[in-house]
């Protein structure tokens, strides 16, 4: 691919493939005139009902919401066939004015009715817009629409005649359609075959985990190292018995000069599926950190209240939490990573503790009668270890995945006009 050199009037993106270079420049088309909308019902065919999450795509009902929500609605439900694409007027933080995905993972399904239905004529690569999709073009066109927010149902005020009316910038060539559509797959396809190596690592390490520590009941674990097969049994250790607990404290916010620092301040939005936590969002100033509870480098990092309760987590340097967290400071006894696993371990039953509350929630005298299988300094550090360099494989497949995500991103910026000219 090289630079396109044609002025910036011309609707034509930064990047072409040579043997399009020379050939016409794009045509802006409103949806209305490349797609047609989709409003056949599904009758007396017996399908799978779908819905979509952002960021995600089309999921079966009885996935998202363990069980099919359609009931009496399954009639006036829209059939789609492989291929078709749905706009789903939901917001989320991703797609705030709403996504739109091809249905790639059934030949046929049931929509509701409420997402806007269309097909690609055969003239066009269908697979060539849904760059602009994943990249919110449509949503930049779709904000002058949006009057009032949201409505009761949580969706937004869109009418079909106003999404028809989005532009998408399109190559009169259907050659140059499919070019970009086949470059662009073939990085999804290798995003997915290292996902598919993250989610094997992972699997791993969950595995693993099992058999190095005892299971419940059991003294002693399935697989113990060989220098450590005659040591005997396992003890049970209150929390309180590993560590300090301390619980997280927010500085007033209504004191500006408490943020906008450079002090690591932890929610749980900053703990992610991995296991150190090494940025946040929320930075803190020298002075919003000395009303906090400081916990030092390396401590176990464990969720106690909300939706995402039992997250767990190391701080990589010296941090704050918020209230959400109850940390433990291993004593001097305790291997850090050793404890992390132990909890990482425990966290769905720890989970169970908060009862069936509107607001789950473990205070701090629970968190600390919690019971975890501890064995000698020694055995600790050799478990710690072997997991630690799992996580780290993990970790580093991960920043993979991340870079090829980044490259997609950056080389579609380059593959399509920006919004602006269109």
């Amino acid at each position: 691919m090289r630079m396109n050199k044609s002025d910036k009037a011309a609707l034509a993106p930064r990047l072409r493939f040579p043997e399009f270079v020379l050939t016409e420049e794009w045509q802006a088309y409103t949806l209305d005139k490349i797609a047609d909308r989709l409003t056949e019902k599904v009758g007396d065919k017996q399908l799978t009902t779908l819905s979509i999450s952002a960021g995600v795509g089309f999921v079966s009902q009885a996935e998202k919401f363990s069980r099919d929500i359609s009931g009496k609605q399954y009639d006036n439900y829209i059939f789609l066939q492989k291929g078709d694409f749905s706009y789903n007027k939901g917001n989320s933080k991703k797609f705030p004015q709403g996504c739109i995905y091809e249905l790639k993972e059934y030949d046929e399904a049931a929509v509701p009715n409420a997402f806007i239905s269309f097909r690609f004529n055969k003239r066009y690569v269908s697979d060539f817009y849904k760059g602009y999709f994943e990249n919110n073009f449509h949503g930049k066109q779709l904000i002058k629409f949006i009057t009032s927010g949201a409505r009761m149902d949580g969706l937004l005020n869109i009418n079909p005649s106003d999404f028809f009316s989005i532009i998408l910038p399109t190559p009169k060539n259907k050659a140059e359609q499919q070019k970009i559509a086949d470059c662009l797959s073939s990085i999804d396809d290798l995003i997915a075959a290292e996902d598919k190596k993250l989610e094997t690592l992972r699997a791993h390490k969950k595995g693993l985990v099992q058999k190095l520590f005892p299971a419940e009941g059991k003294a002693v674990p399935e697989w113990r190292f060989p220098e450590f097969r005659s040591s005997g049994e396992w003890e049970e250790k209150l929390l309180a018995q590993v560590g300090d607990i301390i619980t997280g404290n927010t500085p007033s916010t209504a004191d500006v000069n408490n943020y906008g620092g450079n002090k690591m301040f932890v929610s749980p939005a900053d703990m992610s599926e991995l296991k150190y936590v090494v940025e946040t969002k929320t930075k803190l100033t020298e002075k919003g950190f000395s009303t906090t509870r400081k916990i030092p480098a390396n401590s176990v990092l464990f969720v106690c209240i909300g939706s995402t309760i039992g997250k767990v987590a190391q701080n990589k340097c010296e941090c704050a939490t918020n209230q959400q967290i109850n940390s433990v400071v291993p004593f001097e006894d305790y291997i850090n990573d050793f404890i992390y696993y132990a909890l990482e371990l425990n966290s769905s039953k720890i989970s169970k503790l908060a009862g069936k509350q509107a607001v789950p929630i473990i205070n701090k005298s629970l968190f600390s009668s919690v019971m975890i299988s501890t064995t000698e300094y020694d055995e600790q550090q050799k478990i710690a270890n072997c997991l630690s360099s799992i996580d780290d494989l993990i970790s580093e497949q991960a920043k993979k995945i991340e870079a090829l995500k980044t490259h997609k991103k950056g080389l579609m910026q380059g593959l399509f006009p920006s919004i602006e000219e269109a």
